[in-house]
């Protein structure tokens, strides 16, 4: 297997976590965690097992910031000597309850704020990335987004997300129009399912439910299964953690 370089952001907790403890028991893998405070995750990461030639490098990347990424990847060139990167996973992203609220209900600045980290997050992140990923042989940029905002799936579900909702209705945009514009490139989106994490549970709870659905287990088995399978065949899609296809 060749060496391989994935960048994860959100990887310290919930599925970003799950995805780079996955990752990085594999062989000649590196894994960098791009996340908001870089201390305190270098601590908890730091007694991740890894696979042999493997290693974590952790980066700061807040998705709020315009040039954090762009910081990121200098240090990645400069100070670890990373010179491609093969797959980018957009994974940070926000559903604040304090802003769950209907479309009359939901105030400019919660949208906002839902549109800086689950929109404008990503793409920061793959401008900033793409000259690194555009070097490697098969490069992808995989987007960790929701059925929540799918169009067409507006009628199945009948929950006040409107802010979350809308900011992933224009990353997954982004991921196609990505697609389209760029046709070495894997652009894909991904719904994780409503996963067991401090996000999604806090969401079911303030909805009724005891608890979301999906096992963070789960989720990160089906996802991995998926990101190992993408190609540019598959590019442009929308798919949840099982393959099955989600229509826009």
């Amino acid at each position: 297997m060749s060496a391989l370089t994935y960048v994860i952001t959100g990887a310290n907790r919930g599925i970003g976590k799950g995805l780079l403890e996955t990752l990085v028991l594999r062989p000649q893998t590196t894994v960098v965690a791009a996340v908001r405070d870089v201390a305190s995750s270098e601590k908890t990461l730091s007694s991740v097992p890894v696979g042999s030639g493997s290693k974590i490098i952790v980066i700061k990347v807040d998705s709020t910031s315009a040039t954090d990424a762009s910081e990121a990847v200098q240090e990645l060139k400069s100070k670890h000597g990373i010179s491609k990167v093969d797959v980018l996973i957009s994974n940070a992203g926000l559903l604040d309850p304090a802003d769950i609220a209907p479309t009359l209900k939901a105030s400019v600045n919660s949208v906002r704020k839902h549109l800086e980290v689950n929109t404008l997050g990503p793409l920061v992140l793959i401008q900033a990335f793409f000259p690194l990923l555009e070097v490697a042989s098969e490069p992808k940029f995989l987007v960790i987004t929701s059925s929540i905002g799918s169009i067409k799936l507006l009628e199945d579900y009948q929950v006040p997300f409107f802010t979350y909702g809308i900011s992933k209705a224009a990353a997954n945009y982004l991921v196609r129009k990505l697609h389209f514009e760029n046709p070495k490139l894997t652009s894909m989106a991904f719904n994780p399912g409503w996963v067991q994490t401090d996000m999604g549970s806090g969401a079911a709870k303030s909805v009724g439910m005891e608890d979301a659905p999906v096992t963070l287990e789960n989720s990160v088995k089906g996802l991995v299964t998926q990101f190992d399978a993408a190609s540019r065949e598959k590019s442009g899609m929308f798919i949840s953690q099982e393959g099955e296809s989600i229509p826009w």
